[in-house]
């Protein structure tokens, strides 16, 4: 039982990376690789999950599909990709019912995250885990993986990373920390910061031991809370 993903791309470089880093991420992928394609694959009772759609197609384009799709009344999540950047296409994409948009070129950690998102906001994932790029929690086991490694983190550190995994994209104070990791136990707002610093030397160790990058970052914002984030210039 995994989510099934029909990607549409028509350059193949893209469509094979893209398509192997889903599998590995524990994803079924079916290509398409022009609109008219697209479109018989996405007649009724297709069974995808969800649809990650390139605009530039050849046959017919992805808006094209995007509208034959909705005027049949398909609610499949649909996440755009593509070159044209510029607000009047997104505009036009959204109104059109595309659910995100995501400018090439792209990181690749940001696409996993946001397409785990519209999968559990239209209750189409079919695995409870939380996932942020390459950091994935169990929560009925609270196992940690990063980069497909486990990662030994003490309860209480896996509670906070949970937290922050419940909100993507958003900033989570130090006191929604304090309450939900520490409870009523007699301790202050200085022990979240002396959590999130273990947590963050596991990740960069965690990173280390898998050689791959640490493309997932807890990020402090003064006076608000903290953010799971990509690194600066990834996004």
């Amino acid at each position: 039982m995994t989510p099934k993903i029909l990607l549409v791309e028509d350059t193949p470089d893209i469509a094979l990376w893209l398509g192997t880093a889903l599998r590995q991420g524990g994803m079924a992928v079916h290509f398409a690789t022009d609109g008219l394609e697209a479109d018989r694959c996405l007649q009724p009772r297709h069974g995808f999950d969800a649809v990650l759609l390139d605009l530039q197609l050849p046959g017919q384009d992805g808006l094209s599909v995007l509208q034959a799709l909705r005027a049949r009344g398909d609610a499949v999540p649909v996440l755009i990709l593509t070159a044209r950047a510029n607000v009047p296409d997104r505009v036009l994409g959204l109104n059109m019912g595309a659910d995100d948009y995501l400018p090439k070129p792209f990181d690749l950690s940001e696409l996993e995250a946001r397409l785990q998102v519209l999968l559990r906001r239209h209750g189409r994932a079919k695995s409870s885990a939380l996932r942020w790029g390459p950091l994935e929690l169990q929560p009925e086991t609270g196992a940690v993986h990063l980069h497909g490694q486990m990662l030994a983190l003490t309860k209480r550190e896996a509670a906070a990373l949970r937290v922050l995994l419940e909100s993507p994209q958003r900033t989570v104070s130090k006191e929604t920390l304090h309450a939900e990791v520490f409870a009523d136990e007699a301790t202050g707002l200085d022990a979240v910061e002396v959590l999130i610093y273990r947590l963050r030397k596991k990740l960069e160790t965690g990173a280390a031991q898998s050689g791959q990058p640490l493309n997932v970052m807890i990020t402090t914002f003064r006076g608000m809370g903290y953010m799971l984030t990509l690194p600066s210039g990834q996004a």
